[in-house]
């Protein structure tokens, strides 16, 4: 606050994805977001007193000592007695779920109180976070277009026509991301592209703060403990109890605890050999170790020569419906594509796997994955409005738009148009918050349709 132009009153910035690995961004995370720190009453005056307690020992220095006019504490009680707590901003953002090439706006924030014109850009450190859910949500629906590529390409379209290839990529990545929030977040960001889960904590995120009953499913699986509890010389009783404990339905069983080929030719494809075909429902074989995509093949030709296989319309084989593989091991988005293209390329169909991915799914990425950036575009200033730019000459990628923007289809393509040169009737950019309130509540379902746009 103490930095700004004197006469400052209008701080207006914006959230974009500046380039990236992927050009097609898939928006989402803002409601949770706003309903989670947001809306309402969430500024009080003991909130105040605490804050000015951290930030005493954050800046107190041993020899300067502390500068009371870091802390705005006065600007902090006006929203308290003025405003009822309640955050003077204004939000426009494009609607979850929809799907917009990269260097685009996604949304714009301004402060609607002369006075709080600091708070747009203290907001940022809050809001930039969600760079997460939609590089998480983008990044998922890129492997999605692999999954029906492959599924299409090798002779199973009904699949997709069924929507069962939405359960194609399964989410193992609890275990592996830095919080239980990234669990929730990143977890209801992949299914808005997918069907399968083992996150809990998403399908907790997707009620709560999108109104989704039960946005993902999940299957009977054993672990290694479950497995390598009955000892080396129990395995196959281990195996044989998972089919006799879940008699009808989809069961995934891990089966590389010890030796995956005797497990696949004596064990799944002989002694269990009749109850996995008399069964009603279907056995998913787990491998976890092996070179990829070397294993993948390797099991299903073991699979294969016990339990036969058909071929589909474009010649790829096809395993019994009593049978299939996942893949859980070492999968992130080009490990994905690695094995269905060897898949492929060997004969076999895409339907006889599906993927869960842990930590690449929901851990391995940043905010530079989609080069995401939140920068001031425009400020008023003694009653003048100014376009801001930052424009550095030792990276020409960091410049910054200018002005106000607005997000706009022109002849079906999406284009951000900036300094004030944009038609308002025509921005795609809708206003979901102003102060302290939510103006839109946007359900999980019109999220997915949205971001099947493309697919």
């Amino acid at each position: 606050h103490l930095q700004y132009p004197p006469g400052t009153t209008k701080i207006y910035s914006y959230f974009e994805c500046r380039g990236g690995a992927y050009e097609d961004v898939c928006f989402f995370g803002l409601q949770y977001f706003l309903k989670k720190y947001m809306v309402g009453e969430v500024v009080t005056m003991d909130k105040i007193s605490e804050a000015e307690t951290y930030f005493k020992a954050l800046f107190s220095h041993p020899v300067w000592g502390y500068d009371e006019k870091l802390f705005n504490r006065g600007a902090w009680e006006y929203i308290v007695k003025e405003k009822g707590g309640k955050l003077p901003i204004e939000i426009k953002a494009v609607p979850e779920g929809t799907v917009v090439p990269y260097k685009n706006v996604l949304f714009t924030m301004e402060n609607t109180d002369d006075r709080c014109f600091w708070l747009t850009n203290y907001l940022e450190t809050l809001l930039v976070q969600l760079w997460y859910p939609t590089t998480v949500c983008t990044q998922s629906r890129e492997q999605k277009k692999i999954i029906v590529k492959y599924l299409q390409s090798t002779g199973t379209p009904e699949v997709i026509e069924k929507g069962l290839h939405l359960f194609k990529l399964h989410d193992f990545g609890f275990r592996g991301v830095s919080s239980v929030e990234s669990a929730a977040t990143g977890g209801a960001a992949h299914l808005v592209n997918f069907l399968g889960t083992d996150t809990m904590s998403a399908l907790v995120c997707a009620k709560k703060f999108y109104g989704e009953e039960c946005a993902g499913f999940s299957i009977p699986a054993s672990e290694h403990s479950t497995i390598t509890s009955w000892g080396r010389e129990g395995e196959c009783n281990a195996m044989r109890n998972m089919l006799e404990k879940y008699p009808k339905g989809i069961v995934a069983c891990v089966s590389d605890s010890y030796d995956i080929f005797q497990a696949c030719e004596k064990y799944w494809g002989g002694e269990l050999k009749e109850m996995i075909e008399q069964r009603d429902g279907m056995l998913v074989v787990r491998p976890d170790s092996g070179e990829l995509p070397v294993i993948v093949l390797q099991v299903l030709e073991c699979l294969e020569g016990r339990f036969g296989s058909s071929k589909t319309p474009t010649g790829h084989k096809l395993l019994p419906p009593c049978i299939r593989v996942i893949q859980g091991d070492g999968i992130d988005i080009k490990s994905l594509d690695m094995i269905l293209k060897a898949m492929s390329d060997a004969g076999w169909a895409a339907d006889n796997l599906a993927f869960g991915s842990g930590g690449a799914l929901l851990q391995k990425l940043h905010r530079d994955t989609q080069k995401v950036a939140f920068k001031c575009s425009y400020a008023c200033v003694n009653g003048e409005g100014v376009d801001v730019v930052k424009d550095p000459i030792t990276d020409p990628g960091k410049k910054s738009k200018k002005g106000r923007l607005t997000l706009e289809l022109q002849d079906g393509k999406w284009v951000t148009m900036t300094e004030g040169k944009g038609d308002p009737s025509k921005d795609q950019l809708v206003t979901v918050f102003r102060d302290g309130n939510l103006l839109v509540d946007d359900k999980f379902v019109a999220i997915r349709e949205r971001s099947n746009c493309g697919l």
